[in-house]
């Protein structure tokens, strides 16, 4: 038993700080066996202390420390005032012993002549029920695991009495190894109580627990963790590795040194697989800290060599093992039954309303399944080689123009993507795109019909609303691509974006979509950005800091896409050129910027045609098509003044701000084709503002009308009505109505095609008389002029970029002197090819072909090739030099551009994967956005470790690594680095209790986890 025992209590300025502090010295004075002597270390201004008549009464000396000390070197500063023959009480001023804790603690010493160290069970201070500490242990491989952490207290616990270490709050350490024991200042503030217990245990001492021996403290006190989750997270693991490194034999440190970087690298990923983006810095923080700090290393290999006198294997039967650490990560928590339904896609139809859109689509579109690609519009065939497609899709050499070397436009990355679903032919990806079209858009508007209502009948009413959209079917048979694209891609980033502040899971998904949007059609970004803001502000007003945050990323990787051709844009002065649309530039039909053209847009259709029907030679049912619309918007109305008006007010705030990207967009001419201007498509303007008519809709039909047989009566004539306008679209294609066309693999001749199969470098230049007397050129490397290629720093263009094609042109075929073969041939062209130009040739034109022809031919160093049906192609009949190549800055420009890009979107990528714990959490809260709650559901505490644990447990994936270190066997290394997952346990409603909206809707698209409700054991938790 020890003679004396003398506290050590560290303590912080503050009036909080002060009144904690009175606190303990009551708690001290108040102890059954009281002790000899205390001292205060104040970190901060001490004079309030100096002045307090009870730290007066109390505390044999006081000692003053700068404000940064921690706890560790308070401790240290405060030892040469400890008397001979005195155990060492570490207190700090938010513990409060209870009166008889430091005389069991006492008794435990007493009663074990091998202890080192005796622990209290540490409670909460506002609940002294729930035990926040009682003995602490590790990993086969040093993550630190707390035994009893985040229970409450039913003595479940009490007959444990030793442990591989506690927390270093309330320990008591004996006198004979009291300057052995020291806390190590090198831990940062974290595993301090673990690193002691294991010195100790290594010295031939034990830890043991006195769980009768109760002191409360708080989470905010000296020798507690910091609040903050990012710097929470360095001081853990940088504690984690300086024990790494203190604890390895001396061969196996360097192995260790080297691999912290690497280790660093593996870990963010999981961390952001594992939905925790805040640790990725401090995770290479801690890493980088712990390289450099040696002598640190040093000193605490030194102490442990100092005291050691027992091997590791004594440490080992106090180890948690995998399987302890998976039963007590993953104990049900009454969280895995959900707080919502499931999906029902196949029960509630939904599956059904696809199929029967494949049907439709399949009927509509039959001749297009035996073509190999698309043509007409703005459809161009895609490279023959996935390689080909993400060469297109990256920073570097364009393949359009002479030395055009620049940013790729986004939308070459959707292409890149789309091409690489059908590898053997990526140009037939586009002929399964518009077959699938229709189905998909009945998906997506489904999906995204699940955050507004759970009926079943609405949510095939949205999906049907959605692909009968006059634009979305506009889009499909003028052949044109983006508009395609964005339709099926907007419900998904609504479906994602209104849950994005709920989960990293959603934000990230959410980033990802609006960076394909935004890539399909860029003009839409101004209108996103617009509703992104009032999202954050409705976010930042409700008090949801964390979800401003998962919000603000959901632009980021969009930005950095269009970063690079934002700079390029700048440098030539025209930055509005951003907002133009990708891929192949088409003036084709679409509304005008006059009074017939918008009020076109404003009811819903893109074209002057509506949808087809004004080539139906009924008069009435052309003029008034827009009637097919009329009983939507009515209802689309109806949500502001629907019970839930919110919701119905936000959907109406959408639609506005795609009506308005519309109609600025027919007003904007910043593309050329063939030197025509062509302003921008407003199609994807409206169907932005679709989803906000469809969606205002159902929250009318959902709230609005409770009669059901006049919502089946209503929602009936709705939809009739828009299957009705849908009719001359749907049946262009067998009316040759349809500018969709069995388009060829190549733009090119036959002959050329053969040559540059597999996208082999050669270029041609084509050369295209134009109706008004003018003369078209452009460069097209490879097999053909595919969409991929376009660029809009050459569409937008309105001087020349590179060499300068225009002024080639007219040398080739006016100046008798000019070196046309040997020009051609040293920029690379092969080939020169004097096309017609599309649809009906005028005089002009001819005349010009005509004189074009002759020119040539009359030029020696030029072979006829052979009249083809694409036009004149002639070969240049020297030797070809080779393409031009990136310069050595070029190439670590294009290296810096494309890595950055790829790190935003494989995070994004990362975050949107779903895991067990994410479907966890989205089956906690309803899939319902903004309806109100019909009763509270309470959830039930986490402990510390669940909250940290995810697909790979934080200490999982190094453990494997060091496995290989030391040696260990690969089986047990797996078992334990494979934890199951879990959800952020202080974080969000989970962590604190709160009642959150009781589940009315359903489980998210990726939550189909089995439903564990009417589990006794689960209902019991949740008691």
């Amino acid at each position: 038993m020890p003679a004396r025992v003398h506290a050590i209590i560290v303590a912080r300025p503050g009036s909080s700080a002060r009144a904690q502090l009175l606190r303990t010295l009551e708690a001290l004075r108040s102890q059954t066996a009281p002790v000899e002597a205390v001292t205060l270390v104040v970190c901060g201004d001490a004079a309030s202390a100096r002045t307090s008549e009870a730290v007066a009464q109390t505390v044999e000396g006081i000692v003053e420390a700068r404000h940064s000390t921690s706890f560790a070197e308070a401790v240290e500063l405060a030892r040469p005032r400890v008397a001979e023959n005195s155990a060492v009480w570490l207190l700090s001023h938010d513990t409060a012993p209870h009166p008889r804790a430091l005389e069991r603690l006492v008794g435990m010493l007493e009663r074990s002549p091998s202890a080192a160290i005796a622990a209290p069970k540490l409670v909460a201070t506002d609940n002294d029920r729930e035990i926040v500490s009682l003995g602490v242990s590790m990993t086969s491989l040093g993550r630190s695991v707390e035994l009893s952490a985040g229970e409450l207290d039913q003595g479940q616990h009490d007959g444990l009495d030793e442990a591989l270490a506690a927390d270093i709050r309330g320990m008591l350490i004996r006198s004979e190894v009291r300057d052995a024991l020291r806390p190590d200042p090198a831990l940062a503030g974290a595993d301090e109580g673990l690193d002691l217990g294991v010195r100790a245990r290594l010295g031939g001492g034990r830890v043991v627990l006195a769980p009768t021996a109760r002191i409360s403290v708080s989470p905010d006190g000296p020798a507690s963790l910091p609040r903050g989750r990012s710097r929470r997270a360095y001081v853990i693991r940088l504690a984690q590795l300086h024990r790494r490194l203190a604890y390895a034999p001396a061969i196996a440190v360097p192995l260790h040194w080297i691999a912290l970087l690497p280790l660093a690298l593996w870990r963010s990923i999981a961390h952001l697989v594992g939905k925790r983006p805040e640790e990725v810095f401090p995770e290479f923080g801690a890493a980088v800290v712990a390289m450099l700090r040696f002598g640190a290393l040093a000193r605490s290999r030194a102490a442990i060599r100092s005291f050691r006198t027992s091997s590791w294997a004594s440490i080992s039967p106090l180890r948690v093992t995998g399987s302890q650490l998976r039963r007590r990560l993953d104990d049900g928590h009454g969280s895995e039954g959900g707080a919502v339904s499931e999906l029902h896609f196949f029960g509630g139809g939904g599956a059904w309303a696809v199929l029967a859109a494949l049907a439709v689509s399949v009927a509509s579109f039959t001749s297009l399944l035996a073509w190999p690609s698309l043509g007409g519009g703005a459809l161009l065939p895609l490279r023959q080689t996935v390689a080909g497609l993400w060469q297109d899709a990256v920073w570097g050499v364009r393949g359009l123009g002479l030395d055009v070397v620049g940013p790729a436009d986004p939308f070459a990355g959707v292409v890149a993507v789309l091409g690489s679903l059908w590898p053997g032919s990526p140009s037939f990806a586009l002929v399964l795109l518009w077959v699938l079209a229709l189905p998909l858009a009945v998906l997506g508007g489904w999906f995204a019909a699940t955050r507004v209502t759970d009926r079943a009948g609405l949510r095939i009413f949205a999906g049907v609303g959605w692909a009968l959209a006059p634009t979305f079917l506009t889009a499909l048979v003028d052949g044109r691509p983006t508009g395609v694209l964005v339709h099926l891609l907007l419900p998904w980033l609504f479906h994602a974006a209104v849950v994005a502040h709920r989960s990293w899971g959603a934000a990230g998904a959410a980033s990802l979509v609006f960076a394909a949007v935004a890539a399909c059609s860029p003009s839409l970004v101004p209108a996103l950005l617009v509703l992104w803001v009032v999202g954050l502000g409705i976010t930042l007003g409700t008090a949801q800091f964390r979800g401003a945050v998962r919000l603000l990323w959901t632009p980021i990787p969009a930005l950095v896409l269009f970063a690079p051709l934002a700079y390029a844009h700048l440098v030539d002065g025209s930055l509005v050129a951003l907002l133009a649309d990708p891929g192949a530039i088409w003036a084709g039909p679409q509304a005008a910027a006059d009074a017939a053209g918008r009020l076109a847009l404003a009811t819903g259709y893109p074209t002057a045609d509506a949808a087809g029907w004004a080539a139906f030679q009924i008069a009435p049912l052309g003029a008034w098509a827009a009637v097919f619309s009329a009983p939507l918007a009515l209802l689309a109305l109806g949500a502001a003044v629907a019970p839930r008006w919110r919701a119905g007010i936000t959907l109406l705030v959408i639609s506005l701000a795609g009506f308005a990207t519309a109609f600025l967009a027919v007003g904007v001419t910043v593309s050329f084709a063939q030197g025509t201007p062509v302003a921008i498509w407003p199609g994807a303007g409206l169907s932005l503002a679709w989803i906000g008519i469809v969606g205002g809709a159902v929250v009318t039909l959902d709230t609005a009308v409770t009669l059901p047989r006049l919502r089946t009566a209503v929602t009936g004539i709705a939809a009739i009505a828009l299957v009705v306008g849908a009719v001359p679209a749907l049946t262009a294609l067998h009316l040759d109505a349809s500018a969709l066309r069995n388009g060829p693999n190549s733009t090119l001749p036959a002959y050329v095609a053969a040559q540059a199969s597999g996208d082999q470098p050669i270029s041609t230049l084509v050369l295209t008389p134009q109706n008004d007397g003018g003369l078209a050129a452009e460069v097209v490397w490879g097999a053909s002029e595919t969409l991929g290629a376009q660029t809009t720093i050459l569409s937008t263009a309105e001087q020349p970029r590179g060499t300068d094609i225009a002024a080639l042109s007219v040398d080739l075929l006016s100046a008798r002197d000019f070196d046309a073969p040997g020009e051609l041939a040293a920029h690379g062209i092969s080939y020169v090819l004097v096309a017609q130009v599309p649809g009906d040739e005028a005089d002009q034109a001819r005349s010009m072909r005509t004189s074009a022809i002759t020119a040539i031919d009359q030029r020696a160093g030029f072979v006829h090739a052979g009249t083809t049906d694409r036009g004149v192609l002639w070969r240049v009949d020297t030797d070809i030099a080779a393409p031009a190549t990136l310069t050595n800055a070029q190439e670590h420009q294009a290296r810096l551009v494309v890595t950055l890009q790829l790190i935003f979107l494989f995070a994004a990528l990362l975050l949107a994967l779903p895991t067990r714990a994410s479907r966890r959490a989205a089956r906690a809260q309803s899939r319902i956005v903004g309806r109100a709650p019909e009763e509270p559901l309470v959830l039930p505490r986490h402990r510390e470790e669940l909250a940290e644990a995810s697909i790979v447990e934080p200490g999982g994936v190094d453990e494997l690594a060091e496995a290989a270190i030391v040696g260990e066997t690969p089986a047990d290394a797996l078992e334990e680095a494979v934890a199951p997952d879990g959800e952020t346990s202080r974080n969000d409603v989970e962590s604190r209790g709160e009642a959150v909206d009781a589940p009315t809707g359903d489980a998210a698209v990726d939550d189909d986890a089995a439903d564990s409700s009417g589990d006794p054991e689960t209902e019991e938790k949740q008691r």
